[in-house]
């Protein structure tokens, strides 16, 4: 057998004559007991002698066997066919009885029961068959072919329960194994890949330089391990990749054997854990002599926390199967040389639930933490996913990365994936830039949902409410630019308002939180400016003020209350679920908390209801282009507010851009932060 064809967890396979031969066994017993019944046309009615003697007399039966078997005593055996013409006559005219009636219906033959060897020896019998018309056949069967019956009849039950076994229990068994039958039940599930199957470099992955460096030095043991053992450095057994879920965890893993060009296992940590204790140890023994036998080589253990959690902890106490397994990785860790060219990464959005012992030096030695992409890094992701698709050349993946903040690696590919699709299906023979901006809103938000009925006055209310977020965004400083403003629905949210930061964020200014407070109140405002009344479409404006205005009491020490940290403390469990929350300060700090949240909402409240009041002519503006146009660009936010027309402008646009309502392409440098026409007004600060 070729090295191609062997199977990659190292046993050999059974021929596969010899993994089918119990069913071909059972099927060939079926076919022989099936043509035992055929030969002899069907189950023979069975009738009691008197019923033989009447169907005879009546002449309904053809012929008469009288069986005999050498050497055995009692009862013997008649058996015959039935005239099929004589008997269906008889059935016709009511003649046979109910009783015999469901005997013989469709049946070809018949044999009575209880006739004793006596009766058939005398001569009475002989001669009532004369007069009937019957010539009986005397018939002599050897041993074999008489027991044959009995013996199928025997060992049928049998059968029945080896199938059984075989089809819910064994079977299922080997599939569990591996394929490999019971004995393969404790063999490693891991899958084994070459470094022509990965074909995953570096230039494959994007977004994580730094990391990329600090594995780097993996990369150089695997291709020339003597370099470091000449000078008596010791390599890094295991590394573990900390991060959010889809920042490219498992891509960077096999890049590193793909840079290395070794051999690379991928096992998750959920298939080590199975309902039998001690399966988990077994296929962790056998991944490592795996790996010893291909080393040099890279062994990728995925969401490793589902083995390497903290033991003995947690509300239901340990887990054996679990432990046990954790402990045989731990053993495995310890007990290959570094020498032997195997290193162990590990990857898992959970590092606050390890076992301590994992993270010791000598076995996981290194942590590199892979968190999301700044904008720098979301640019060069998209490009690498934009050269998979067809990209029209006006495409701009900077404003899409400066559009996309908080987006894993996985996001930003299904934003390019989404956006092909979307182009495919309306017929473009290249992704534009709308197809991108309407990508990443669906994968952000949701697919808008035009089917959605609103009544005249609910959409009237919905545009004064998006109107009210964006002008007041508008008008004060330390704001994002206002990228988008539509009133159709997408996901859960009826309409939205959306920013394009001009950079990521890593520290927020009061100033800035406090903007952010004033916008979310501006759409509350603008509603009960137009309808007079309030509803429940602010609620979740409401609950993200509120609760960035507690944060700033409780936590980033914004108010007069001083530098004081009053959060809650959390007592969690291993699972990171909160179970209680207790606090260290008297009733007083918390009526005073209390107080300097509900200042700081209602400043910001009536800061909003000034800006919108003062300028009450240019959000009826706004109100109206979304009710004509329902979705408005930050140029056509402008636009409106200049009283100019929507419409040419996006004709205009569509004839420049080739049928594409996007605006052109403009870099960073190029972006206003501000729109002309609006004076900002001051700081919102809290007196």
């Amino acid at each position: 057998m070729s090295e191609d064809n062997k199977p990659k967890n190292g046993s050999e396979p059974r021929p596969r004559r010899a993994r089918n031969l119990p069913l071909i066994l059972l099927l060939s017993v079926l076919a022989l007991m099936a043509l035992s019944f055929v030969d002899k046309g069907g189950a023979p009615a069975a009738l009691t002698y008197a019923q033989f003697r009447e169907f005879a007399e009546r002449g309904a039966l053809d012929n008469v066997e009288i069986l005999h078997s050498p050497g055995s005593t009692g009862h013997v055996e008649i058996t015959g066919k039935f005239k099929k013409k004589k008997l269906q006559e008889l059935l016709d005219k009511g003649l046979v009885p109910k009783a015999a009636k469901d005997v013989i219906e469709n049946r070809e033959r018949y044999r009575v029961d209880g006739v004793l060897r006596g009766a058939i020896d005398g001569p009475q019998i002989y001669e009532d068959l004369k007069a009937w018309g019957l010539k009986p056949e005397q018939v002599d069967e050897d041993e074999a072919s008489q027991l044959l019956p009995t013996f199928l009849f025997s060992i049928m039950p049998w059968i029945l329960i080896a199938a059984f076994f075989w089809f819910f229990i064994f079977r299922p068994m080997r599939q569990a194994g591996g394929g490999g039958g019971v004995l393969s039940f404790g063999r490693s599930r891991a899958k084994l890949y070459t470094p022509e199957m990965t074909n995953i470099t570096f230039d494959d992955v994007a977004g994580i330089e730094e990391a990329k460096e600090e594995v780097r030095e993996i990369i150089e043991f695997l291709r020339s391990p003597q370099r470091f053992q000449k000078l008596g450095g010791r390599i890094p057994r295991g590394v573990v990749l900390y991060g959010p879920p889809g920042c490219g965890k498992t891509l960077l893993a096999k890049a590193i054997a793909g840079e290395a060009g070794v051999p690379f296992f991928a096992i998750s940590g959920s298939d080590f854990v199975e309902m039998f204790v001690g399966v988990g140890a077994s296929r962790v023994r056998d991944l490592f002599n795996q790996a010893k036998e291909k080393s040099p080589c890279l062994i990728f253990l995925d969401e490793i926390d589902a083995v390497g959690r903290r033991r003995g902890s947690g509300m239901g106490g340990g887990h054996d199967e679990r432990e046990q397994t954790l402990n045989q990785i731990l053993v495995e860790m310890d007990g290959f040389e570094t020498d032997k060219g195997i290193i162990v990464v590990a990857a898992t959005n959970r590092p606050d639930v390890l076992d301590p012992a994992l993270l010791r030096p000598g076995r996981f030695d290194r942590q590199v933490t892979i968190d999301l992409p700044d904008v720098k890094g979301r640019e060069a992701i998209l490009t690498v996913h934009a050269q998979k698709v067809k990209t029209a050349p006006a495409v701009n993946m900077n404003k899409i990365a400066r559009g996309t903040p908080g987006f894993s690696g996985a996001e930003l590919e299904a934003v390019v994936n989404e956006a092909a699709i979307g182009a495919a299906m309306n017929n473009r023979q290249w992704v534009t830039q709308g197809d991108l901006e309407e990508a990443r809103d669906k994968v952000r938000w949701g697919r808008s949902r035009h089917s959605r009925v609103m009544t005249d006055r609910d959409k009237e209310a919905l545009a004064w409410h998006e109107a009210g977020h964006a002008l007041t965004h508008l008008l004060l400083p330390d704001a994002e630019p206002v990228h988008k403003v539509t009133i159709i629905p997408r996901g859960q949210a009826l309409g939205a308002t959306m920013f394009l930061p001009a950079r990521d964020r890593y520290i927020y200014s009061r100033n800035w939180l406090l903007t952010n407070i004033v916008t979310l109140y501006g759409g509350r405002i603008a509603e009960e400016m137009i309808t007079g009344d309030l509803s429940t479409g602010a609620s979740d404006d409401i609950n993200r003020a509120t609760e960035m205005a507690r944060r700033m009491v409780t936590q980033f020490g914004m108010s007069e209350l001083g530098p004081i940290n009053f959060a809650e403390e959390q007592e969690t469990i291993f699972l990171g679920r909160e179970i209680n929350r207790t606090h260290n300060h008297s009733d007083e700090t918390i009526r005073a908390i209390d107080e300097q949240i509900t200042k700081i909402s209602s400043e910001c409240y009536e800061r909003a209801k000034t800006l919108l009041t003062e300028n009450r002519d240019k959000l009826e503006k706004l109100a109206k282009a979304l009710i004509m146009h329902e979705t408005l660009t930050a140029e056509e936010v402008q636009i409106a507010l200049d009283s100019g027309d929507i419409g040419a402008y996006r004709e205009a646009n569509e004839k420049r851009n080739g049928g594409s309502n996007t605006p052109a392409p403009q870099t960073p440098e190029d972006k206003p932060d501000t729109l002309p026409g609006l004076d900002r007004g001051p700081a919102p600060g809290i007196a």
